[in-house]
Protein backbone atom coordinates (compact mmCIF):
# COMPACT_ATOMS: atom_id res chain seq x y z
CA UNK A 1 0.00 0.00 0.00
CA UNK A 2 0.78 3.35 -0.89
CA UNK A 3 -0.11 5.97 1.10
CA UNK A 4 0.85 8.55 -1.32
CA UNK A 5 -1.92 6.89 -3.43
CA UNK A 6 -4.04 6.41 -0.62
CA UNK A 7 -3.88 10.14 -0.11
CA UNK A 8 -5.08 11.02 -3.73
CA UNK A 9 -7.55 8.42 -3.60
CA UNK A 10 -9.25 9.83 -0.73
CA UNK A 11 -9.28 13.47 -2.05
CA UNK A 12 -10.64 12.05 -5.41
CA UNK A 13 -13.43 10.28 -3.09
CA UNK A 14 -14.56 13.91 -1.05
CA UNK A 15 -14.55 15.58 -4.54
CA UNK A 16 -17.08 13.33 -6.41
CA UNK A 17 -14.39 11.07 -8.10
CA UNK A 18 -13.78 8.45 -6.16
CA UNK A 19 -11.98 4.72 -7.34
CA UNK A 20 -14.01 2.43 -5.76
CA UNK A 21 -12.42 1.03 -2.54
CA UNK A 22 -9.96 3.17 -1.17
CA UNK A 23 -6.77 0.95 -1.05
CA UNK A 24 -3.44 3.07 -1.40
CA UNK A 25 -2.81 0.81 -4.47
CA UNK A 26 -2.58 1.81 -8.32
CA UNK A 27 -4.78 0.17 -11.24
CA UNK A 28 -7.18 0.78 -13.40
CA UNK A 29 -10.09 1.97 -10.71
CA UNK A 30 -7.84 4.75 -9.52
CA UNK A 31 -6.89 5.13 -13.78
CA UNK A 32 -10.33 5.67 -14.27
CA UNK A 33 -11.28 8.08 -11.27
CA UNK A 34 -8.24 10.20 -12.17
CA UNK A 35 -9.21 10.25 -15.98
CA UNK A 36 -12.79 11.93 -14.43
CA UNK A 37 -11.29 14.24 -12.34
CA UNK A 38 -8.85 15.58 -14.86
CA UNK A 39 -11.66 15.47 -17.63
CA UNK A 40 -14.11 17.75 -15.14
CA UNK A 41 -10.98 20.00 -14.25
CA UNK A 42 -9.85 20.90 -18.00
CA UNK A 43 -6.68 18.56 -17.35
CA UNK A 44 -5.00 16.51 -19.80
CA UNK A 45 -6.28 12.95 -19.40
CA UNK A 46 -3.89 10.77 -18.51
CA UNK A 47 -5.22 8.60 -15.70
CA UNK A 48 -1.94 9.22 -14.34
CA UNK A 49 -0.95 11.60 -10.79
CA UNK A 50 0.80 13.06 -12.92
CA UNK A 51 2.58 16.39 -11.60
CA UNK A 52 -0.34 18.68 -12.84
CA UNK A 53 -2.81 16.71 -11.73
CA UNK A 54 -1.30 16.67 -8.45
CA UNK A 55 -0.93 20.52 -8.78
CA UNK A 56 -4.64 20.64 -8.96
CA UNK A 57 -4.99 18.33 -6.30
CA UNK A 58 -2.71 20.29 -3.90
CA UNK A 59 -5.15 22.80 -2.56
CA UNK A 60 -6.82 19.88 -0.65
CA UNK A 61 -4.16 18.72 1.00
CA UNK A 62 -5.58 19.41 4.67
CA UNK A 63 -8.22 15.96 3.76
CA UNK A 64 -5.39 13.61 5.09
CA UNK A 65 -5.03 10.20 3.79
CA UNK A 66 -6.35 8.38 7.18
CA UNK A 67 -8.06 9.21 10.61
CA UNK A 68 -7.37 7.47 13.90
CA UNK A 69 -10.70 6.75 15.45
CA UNK A 70 -11.66 4.83 18.55
CA UNK A 71 -14.59 2.37 18.10
CA UNK A 72 -17.91 2.90 19.36
CA UNK A 73 -20.53 0.48 20.44
CA UNK A 74 -22.91 2.11 17.42
CA UNK A 75 -20.07 1.28 14.58
CA UNK A 76 -19.69 -2.37 15.98
CA UNK A 77 -23.47 -3.05 16.55
CA UNK A 78 -25.09 -5.58 14.39
CA UNK A 79 -26.91 -7.95 13.92
CA UNK A 80 -24.47 -9.78 12.22
CA UNK A 81 -25.50 -13.01 10.15
CA UNK A 82 -23.20 -15.91 10.98
CA UNK A 83 -23.23 -18.27 9.24
CA UNK A 84 -24.20 -16.78 5.92
CA UNK A 85 -26.91 -18.73 4.37
CA UNK A 86 -25.82 -19.70 0.38
CA UNK A 87 -29.27 -20.86 -0.55
CA UNK A 88 -31.93 -18.54 -1.59
CA UNK A 89 -35.04 -19.89 0.03
CA UNK A 90 -32.40 -19.71 3.48
CA UNK A 91 -31.86 -16.19 2.61
CA UNK A 92 -35.37 -15.03 2.08
CA UNK A 93 -35.92 -16.16 6.12
CA UNK A 94 -33.30 -13.56 7.67
CA UNK A 95 -34.47 -10.52 9.07
CA UNK A 96 -31.82 -8.64 7.51
CA UNK A 97 -29.09 -9.01 4.50
CA UNK A 98 -27.02 -7.66 7.16
CA UNK A 99 -23.22 -7.42 7.40
CA UNK A 100 -21.65 -10.97 8.23
CA UNK A 101 -18.79 -9.23 10.87
CA UNK A 102 -18.33 -5.88 12.63
CA UNK A 103 -14.96 -5.82 10.22
CA UNK A 104 -16.96 -5.89 7.18
CA UNK A 105 -19.25 -3.41 8.20
CA UNK A 106 -16.37 -0.82 9.63
CA UNK A 107 -14.97 -1.04 6.23
CA UNK A 108 -18.17 -0.40 4.01
CA UNK A 109 -18.05 2.95 6.34
CA UNK A 110 -14.83 3.69 5.31
CA UNK A 111 -15.05 2.98 2.02
CA UNK A 112 -12.61 0.31 1.65
CA UNK A 113 -12.12 -3.47 2.76
CA UNK A 114 -11.42 -5.41 5.50
CA UNK A 115 -7.89 -6.48 4.02
CA UNK A 116 -7.25 -2.68 4.26
CA UNK A 117 -8.07 -2.17 7.43
CA UNK A 118 -5.60 -5.09 9.08
CA UNK A 119 -2.99 -3.89 6.59
CA UNK A 120 -3.14 -0.35 8.16
CA UNK A 121 -3.49 -1.87 11.83
CA UNK A 122 -2.47 -5.26 12.29
CA UNK A 123 -4.42 -8.63 12.40
CA UNK A 124 -4.85 -8.50 16.33
CA UNK A 125 -6.38 -5.26 16.80
CA UNK A 126 -9.49 -5.64 19.12
CA UNK A 127 -12.78 -4.64 18.03
CA UNK A 128 -13.68 -3.23 21.06
CA UNK A 129 -15.46 -0.17 22.14
CA UNK A 130 -12.63 2.80 22.75
CA UNK A 131 -9.80 1.19 20.57
CA UNK A 132 -7.97 3.35 18.15
CA UNK A 133 -8.11 2.11 14.51
CA UNK A 134 -6.89 3.91 12.11
CA UNK A 135 -9.17 4.30 8.72
CA UNK A 136 -9.29 6.09 5.27
CA UNK A 137 -10.33 9.52 5.65
CA UNK A 138 -13.48 9.19 4.23
CA UNK A 139 -15.53 11.18 6.94
CA UNK A 140 -18.23 13.35 4.76
CA UNK A 141 -18.59 17.64 5.22
CA UNK A 142 -21.45 16.73 6.17
CA UNK A 143 -24.58 14.44 7.63
CA UNK A 144 -27.13 17.19 7.78
CA UNK A 145 -29.27 14.90 5.33
CA UNK A 146 -33.04 16.00 4.16
CA UNK A 147 -35.17 15.75 7.08
CA UNK A 148 -38.17 14.30 4.11
CA UNK A 149 -35.46 10.97 3.77
CA UNK A 150 -36.98 8.10 5.84
CA UNK A 151 -35.46 7.61 9.29
CA UNK A 152 -33.82 4.09 8.36
CA UNK A 153 -32.01 5.83 4.79
CA UNK A 154 -30.77 8.67 6.82
CA UNK A 155 -28.73 6.04 9.32
CA UNK A 156 -27.77 3.75 6.20
CA UNK A 157 -26.65 7.02 4.74
CA UNK A 158 -24.74 8.04 8.29
CA UNK A 159 -23.20 4.71 8.63
CA UNK A 160 -22.02 4.71 5.15
CA UNK A 161 -20.35 7.66 5.52
CA UNK A 162 -21.99 9.77 2.77
CA UNK A 163 -21.91 13.37 2.24
CA UNK A 164 -24.85 15.41 2.81
CA UNK A 165 -24.07 17.81 0.03
CA UNK A 166 -24.49 16.07 -3.77
CA UNK A 167 -24.74 17.94 -6.47
CA UNK A 168 -27.82 17.45 -8.17
CA UNK A 169 -27.99 15.93 -11.37
CA UNK A 170 -28.96 17.20 -14.86
CA UNK A 171 -28.44 14.07 -16.25
CA UNK A 172 -27.09 10.77 -16.30
CA UNK A 173 -24.44 8.82 -18.28
CA UNK A 174 -23.25 5.33 -18.55
CA UNK A 175 -20.33 4.86 -20.70
CA UNK A 176 -20.04 1.26 -21.25
CA UNK A 177 -16.64 1.31 -22.95
CA UNK A 178 -15.21 3.10 -20.03
CA UNK A 179 -17.22 1.31 -17.05
CA UNK A 180 -18.17 4.07 -15.23
CA UNK A 181 -21.23 6.42 -14.45
CA UNK A 182 -21.18 9.71 -15.12
CA UNK A 183 -23.47 12.55 -13.38
CA UNK A 184 -23.39 15.93 -15.32
CA UNK A 185 -24.70 18.85 -13.01
CA UNK A 186 -27.29 21.69 -13.52
CA UNK A 187 -24.56 24.12 -15.39
CA UNK A 188 -24.08 20.38 -17.69
CA UNK A 189 -20.25 19.92 -16.69
CA UNK A 190 -18.88 16.52 -14.85
CA UNK A 191 -19.90 16.90 -11.45
CA UNK A 192 -18.86 13.24 -10.38
CA UNK A 193 -17.40 10.22 -11.71
CA UNK A 194 -18.57 6.44 -10.22
CA UNK A 195 -16.79 3.28 -11.64
CA UNK A 196 -19.57 0.33 -12.06
CA UNK A 197 -20.13 -2.72 -13.72
CA UNK A 198 -22.21 -2.58 -16.54
CA UNK A 199 -24.01 -5.95 -18.19
CA UNK A 200 -22.36 -8.97 -19.81
CA UNK A 201 -22.09 -10.86 -23.42
CA UNK A 202 -25.81 -12.15 -22.02
CA UNK A 203 -27.20 -9.52 -20.63
CA UNK A 204 -25.42 -6.45 -22.50
CA UNK A 205 -26.34 -2.60 -21.78
CA UNK A 206 -29.25 -1.72 -22.93
CA UNK A 207 -28.03 1.09 -25.18
CA UNK A 208 -30.14 4.11 -24.82
CA UNK A 209 -32.09 7.21 -22.80
CA UNK A 210 -33.95 6.33 -20.62
CA UNK A 211 -35.06 8.56 -17.25
CA UNK A 212 -35.22 7.57 -13.53
CA UNK A 213 -38.50 6.29 -12.35
CA UNK A 214 -38.16 6.16 -9.12
CA UNK A 215 -35.29 5.82 -5.96
CA UNK A 216 -35.93 2.36 -3.56
CA UNK A 217 -34.01 2.60 -0.70
CA UNK A 218 -33.04 -0.15 1.48
CA UNK A 219 -35.44 -2.11 -0.65
CA UNK A 220 -36.19 -5.80 -0.75
CA UNK A 221 -35.28 -7.86 -3.71
CA UNK A 222 -37.76 -9.99 -5.69
CA UNK A 223 -35.61 -12.98 -6.51
CA UNK A 224 -36.99 -14.26 -9.99
CA UNK A 225 -34.75 -16.89 -11.62
CA UNK A 226 -36.64 -16.58 -14.73
CA UNK A 227 -34.53 -12.99 -14.98
CA UNK A 228 -31.39 -14.98 -14.46
CA UNK A 229 -29.55 -16.74 -17.53
CA UNK A 230 -27.39 -18.67 -15.02
CA UNK A 231 -30.16 -20.14 -12.84
CA UNK A 232 -32.42 -22.66 -13.33
CA UNK A 233 -36.42 -21.47 -14.14
CA UNK A 234 -37.27 -24.29 -11.90
CA UNK A 235 -35.82 -22.88 -8.66
CA UNK A 236 -38.85 -21.23 -6.76
CA UNK A 237 -39.20 -16.91 -6.62
CA UNK A 238 -37.85 -15.37 -3.51
CA UNK A 239 -38.52 -12.08 -1.56
CA UNK A 240 -34.93 -11.16 -0.16
CA UNK A 241 -35.28 -8.50 3.00
CA UNK A 242 -33.41 -5.64 2.83
CA UNK A 243 -29.40 -5.03 3.98
CA UNK A 244 -26.50 -4.15 2.81
CA UNK A 245 -25.43 -8.09 1.41
CA UNK A 246 -28.53 -7.75 -0.90
CA UNK A 247 -28.37 -8.48 -4.61
CA UNK A 248 -28.88 -5.10 -5.27
CA UNK A 249 -26.86 -3.48 -2.16
CA UNK A 250 -28.50 -0.94 -0.01
CA UNK A 251 -30.74 1.05 -2.94
CA UNK A 252 -32.14 0.64 -6.07
CA UNK A 253 -32.48 3.22 -8.19
CA UNK A 254 -35.05 1.97 -10.90
CA UNK A 255 -35.03 3.06 -14.55
CA UNK A 256 -38.07 3.20 -17.47
CA UNK A 257 -35.98 0.20 -19.11
CA UNK A 258 -38.29 -2.51 -17.43
CA UNK A 259 -36.00 -5.15 -15.06
CA UNK A 260 -33.12 -2.34 -15.12
CA UNK A 261 -31.52 -0.39 -12.35
CA UNK A 262 -28.99 1.41 -10.69
CA UNK A 263 -27.88 -0.30 -7.39
CA UNK A 264 -25.55 -1.16 -4.58
CA UNK A 265 -23.67 -4.51 -4.22
CA UNK A 266 -22.75 -7.07 -1.56
CA UNK A 267 -18.66 -7.32 -2.97
CA UNK A 268 -17.51 -3.86 -3.55
CA UNK A 269 -13.70 -5.19 -4.73
CA UNK A 270 -15.76 -6.61 -7.69
CA UNK A 271 -16.79 -3.09 -9.34
CA UNK A 272 -15.38 -3.15 -12.74
CA UNK A 273 -14.30 -6.43 -12.71
CA UNK A 274 -17.19 -8.77 -12.99
CA UNK A 275 -20.08 -8.69 -14.54
CA UNK A 276 -23.70 -8.36 -13.78
CA UNK A 277 -27.24 -9.26 -15.19
CA UNK A 278 -27.56 -6.07 -16.88
CA UNK A 279 -27.99 -3.27 -14.63
CA UNK A 280 -25.50 -0.80 -13.39
CA UNK A 281 -23.71 -1.71 -9.89
CA UNK A 282 -22.06 0.45 -7.78
CA UNK A 283 -20.39 0.26 -4.25
CA UNK A 284 -23.28 0.29 -1.59
CA UNK A 285 -21.26 3.71 -0.73
CA UNK A 286 -21.00 5.41 -4.41
CA UNK A 287 -24.65 3.81 -4.97
CA UNK A 288 -25.93 5.50 -2.19
CA UNK A 289 -24.17 9.19 -3.32
CA UNK A 290 -26.07 8.87 -6.55
CA UNK A 291 -29.47 8.32 -4.95
CA UNK A 292 -29.12 11.78 -3.47
CA UNK A 293 -28.30 13.29 -6.85
CA UNK A 294 -30.97 12.21 -9.10
CA UNK A 295 -35.00 12.47 -8.92
CA UNK A 296 -37.86 11.34 -10.65
CA UNK A 297 -37.90 12.11 -14.35
CA UNK A 298 -33.46 12.68 -14.49
CA UNK A 299 -32.16 11.35 -17.88
CA UNK A 300 -30.26 8.25 -18.17
CA UNK A 301 -28.79 7.90 -21.32
CA UNK A 302 -26.69 4.19 -21.91
CA UNK A 303 -23.66 4.54 -24.18
CA UNK A 304 -21.31 2.54 -25.84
Amino acid sequence: MSRDLLHVQVILDRLGFPPGPLDGRDGASLASALKGFQLSRGLPVTGKPDTRTLQALHQYRSIRPTRTLRLTADALSGPFVRPWPKDVAAQAKLKSMGYRTALEKLAEMFHTTPEVLIELNSPDTRLAPGVPVEFPNAIPGSRDYPADLKPEWRKTLNDLNVDANQPKANRVVVDKSDKVLRVFGQDGKLAAQFNVTVGSTRDPLPIGSWKVNGVATNPEFHYNPKLFWDVSDKKPDALLPPGPNSPVGVVWIDLSKEHYGIHGTPEPHTIGRTESHGCIRLTNWDAARVALMVAPGTPVIFQE
